[in-house]
């Protein structure tokens, strides 16, 4: 049996959580990001607005996942030594915490960015020997109850 878990008696509370996750990317594609090079465009900004939509979108994806009102929310996709960080942070004043959609952000950005280098990394074979996503991770978790400190 599938079910949600029942949230209507848990207080309403400020809540926010902050994900972190890297994509490692081959020299070759770090080149071309660094370089404004993509052909697809921009993936640092597309992958910003893809993992901010995606946000929106958690309950969509992950079925046991309530809909949660987002008070706010970012995505930031910053270029790395490796390749690329996404880091996504989630708030709400709701029932239920913002951690999935946090963790569905930053996945998401990531993943937009290797579907837009993907023709950089693959090999002959068309695999992708150098491209690794993660770990993406849950690095703030914040539960404030009306009034003040958590």
């Amino acid at each position: 049996m599938a079910r949600q878990r029942a949230v209507h008696e848990k207080p309403v509370v400020f809540r926010r959580a902050v994900a972190v996750g890297d994509l490692s990317l081959s020299p070759r594609t770090r080149s071309a990001l660094r370089r404004g090079a993509v052909d697809k465009g921009d993936p640092v900004a597309a992958g910003e607005l893809a993992g901010l939509l995606a946000m929106k979108r958690t309950p969509e994806l992950i079925p046991h996942c309530h809909p949660v009102p987002l008070t706010g929310s970012e995505v930031r996709v910053e270029r790395t030594a490796r390749g690329v960080r996404a880091t996504a942070r989630a708030e709400a004043v709701w029932r239920t915490g913002v951690e999935m959609e946090a963790l569905v952000g930053a996945t998401v950005a990531l993943l937009t960015v290797w579907d837009m280098v993907k023709y950089l990394e693959k090999d002959a074979r068309g695999l992708y020997p150098s491209t690794r996503l993660g770990p993406v991770r849950v690095v703030t978790k914040l539960k404030e109850p009306p009034g003040g400190s958590a």
